[in-house]
């Protein structure tokens, strides 16, 4: 079986105060005690943005962002942090997880909703790679900058992965056998599926489509996928692996919907919902290490998914 993945979930509240009328006193060599165990846990603690992205020799560098072409205040700033953390971690190439453009996608909202909020990564070069949601119009697929090459699904390789890029609007017999047969002849050490609407999802709006997960979680899994990508809920999910298969929903890079995941559920491992965010990602032979941070530039979850296997 697989490896979980592992992760920490940064940003939990700290519990209450004891109320004034119920405070114990603590003998004073007691509470020096005290204190210096918690500066030194303090100092031992991790920082919010500790994952050693970067660290791996020769690895792949990457950026993900889902339901992001609003072209309000809010992507753009995101885009704005997304610009500022390939200063420290040069990503090659963005993933865009579908809903790309929301409402009136003429000539000029391309620019407004793209082209603009972007064009410091699209002047150095940056790929983007873009799944369709079910927002975008079919005929987004040629746009050339979203490098979809006209096609509604279709596979690349970066390094030593894999992407295979679905159409899970219309998930026909015929791109499921694509999609098999893609996955079953890739020989790369990192295989992950990119697709717009998710098969596990603990937030309420839409949650877990489960008719695309009987007709896609087998091939997934037959095929040795470790990952997968999703947008479509206005939130960001890390669940827990399931058969095997760590699912990421990461709809908040334009829009949001505020409270609404359920982080008791028990595939949820962790999650937030309080603000845009994106991913930075690091693949080397073994470990998919991931960043999420927020519009605001604090880390709200980051880990690692191994490739490898126990017995």
């Amino acid at each position: 079986r697989a490896v979980p993945a592992t992760g920490t979930s940064h940003g939990r509240e700290a519990p209450g105060r004891v109320p004034e009328g119920r405070r114990r006193t603590v003998p004073r060599v007691f509470a020096g005690f005290i204190a210096l165990v918690i500066a030194l846990a303090t100092i031992a603690a991790p920082a919010a943005q500790d994952v050693a992205l970067g660290a791996r020799p020769g690895s792949l560098k990457l950026a993900v962002i889902g339901d992001n072409g609003t072209g309000d205040p809010a992507q753009y700033e995101t885009a704005q942090r997304l610009v500022t953390a390939r200063a420290r971690f040069p990503y090659s190439a963005v993933l865009m997880l579908g809903d790309n453009m929301y409402g009136r996608q003429d000539p000029p909202d391309f620019v407004d909703k793209f082209e603009r909020p972007y064009a410091p990564l699209l002047a150095a070069g940056v790929t983007f790679k873009a799944a369709l949601g079910n927002h975008d119009r079919p005929e987004n697929r040629d746009y050339a900058p979203f490098g979809m090459g006209g096609q509604r699904y279709y596979s690349f390789v970066l390094q030593q992965v894999r992407f295979v890029v679905l159409d899970t609007n219309q998930l026909d017999p015929a791109q499921l056998r694509w999609a098999d047969e893609t996955l079953a002849s890739a020989t790369e050490a990192w295989k992950v599926a990119v697709f717009h609407h998710p098969l596990y999802s603990d937030a309420r709006r839409h949650g877990s489509n489960v008719d695309l997960r009987v007709l896609l979680e087998p091939i997934l899994v037959k095929n040795g996928v470790r990952v997968a990508l999703s947008g479509h809920e206005h939130v960001y999910e890390r669940t827990h692996p399931q058969k095997g298969i760590t699912y990421f929903v990461n709809g908040i890079g334009g829009q949001l919907r505020k409270g609404d995941l359920d982080r008791r559920a028990p595939t949820c491992a962790a999650g937030f919902d309080t603000d845009r965010a994106f991913m930075l990602v690091e693949v080397g032979d073994t470990e998919f290490a991931f960043q999420v941070v927020s519009r605001t530039g604090v880390t709200v979850d980051s880990g690692v998914v191994s490739r490898r296997f126990t017995t």
